[in-house]
């Protein structure tokens, strides 16, 4: 991808943020594309292609004369769709909110399917660790996180998981480089959790939790 292609996909995150939070309305016309360079602090030819790709995807409609305009029928950002735009930062203090209930629930309202299928994914993980699998180390790290979501009891909540789990996945895939160290290194983490939330601890599983946060893992 070339520096402006780069440019030109952060232009239009930020065209789409401006329009789900309402600084640009359905049928309002955007500014010129003199003042966006500024406002985006980019060249014409990014704008241009921002644009472009924007009236493509029916978010922008550009009229001959006039200028270019939110479509009025522009669709509200799906979750999924705001999430893959969001800033890491606030994922991740909204996943530590998330997790911090979902492991105290878990450990309080857990079935002996739930805990039999989060060992199973455990041990998926350990395999796929010793047998330096990333991506079945990945899927089962996630799966894993998810079950815990869904022994929590609450349907919203594994819900909400299950969607931020999709962002979670793409900020490993692109931190790590295909890496397994860190599900290594955080996998004694992982059973302590699991060891944890089976045994009840409402407690010890959010301090658990804390500690895999505080690692990034």
């Amino acid at each position: 991808m070339d520096q402006t292609s780069k440019l030109s996909d952060r232009v239009i995150s930020a065209i789409q943020k401006d329009i789900s939070q309402g600084k640009y309305k359905p049928g309002q016309k955007i500014p010129a594309e003199p003042e966006l360079m500024v406002q985006y602090s980019v060249g014409r030819s990014t704008i241009r292609e921002a644009i472009k790709t924007l009236a493509m995807s029916g978010i922008l409609r550009v009229q001959q004369g006039a200028g270019t305009f939110v479509n009025e029928t522009v669709k509200a950002e799906s979750l999924d769709q705001r999430l893959r735009r969001a800033d890491f930062e606030e994922i991740n203090q909204v996943r530590r909110m998330l997790d911090y209930e979902i492991v105290k629930l878990a450990a309080e309202n857990h079935t002996k399917e739930d805990i039999q299928q989060m060992k199973h994914l455990l041990e998926q993980r350990k395999k796929a660790i010793l047998e330096q699998q990333y991506q079945q180390c990945l899927d089962a790290d996630i799966a894993f996180h998810i079950a815990i979501a869904k022994a929590s009891g609450n349907n919203v909540l594994a819900d909400l998981f299950r969607s931020f789990s999709v962002v979670i996945r793409d900020f490993f895939t692109k931190r790590d480089t295909q890496s397994i160290s860190h599900f290594a290194i955080s996998h004694h983490m992982h059973e302590a959790l699991y060891k944890a939330i089976k045994s009840g601890n409402a407690k010890l599983s959010k301090q658990v939790m804390e500690d895999i946060l505080d690692n990034n893992y």
